[in-house]
């Protein structure tokens, strides 16, 4: 990515990644801006009203945080900047661990988990 921002009279390409995986038995999530530069983050949010979002996360994050409190504290995080009302349709979670990989909550678990923040 970073070489082709060297050229002269080539613009960036325009988008940050969060990039989630499982290692070593422990997680990692980096992110990565159209700089090519990188940062390792236990919890972070980029975008519209990101300075709020990770000022929440500092607040509510902790390392031994289960599967479903980390959950519960995404969508919180993510309400806080969310345009209309969010439904299993219209945004989606992922969860990675050592046991079972990375796997996407279906609609279900999805509606379960925002009626907890209703």
């Amino acid at each position: 990515m970073q070489e082709f921002t060297q050229s002269g009279g080539v613009r960036p390409f325009g988008v940050s990644l969060l990039i989630a995986a499982w290692d070593n038995n422990r997680p990692y999530l980096f992110q990565v801006d159209p700089s090519g530069s990188y940062f390792a983050w236990k919890a972070t949010a980029m975008g519209k009203n990101y300075v709020n979002a990770k000022t929440f996360l500092e607040k509510r994050f902790s390392d031994d945080m289960v599967i479903e409190d980390a959950v519960h504290t995404a969508l919180l995080t993510l309400k806080e900047s969310f345009d209309g009302q969010m439904t299993d349709n219209n945004i989606e979670v992922g969860i990675a661990t050592a046991k079972d990989g990375f796997r996407l909550l279906t609609g279900p678990e999805i509606k379960d988990y925002l009626k907890s923040i209703q």
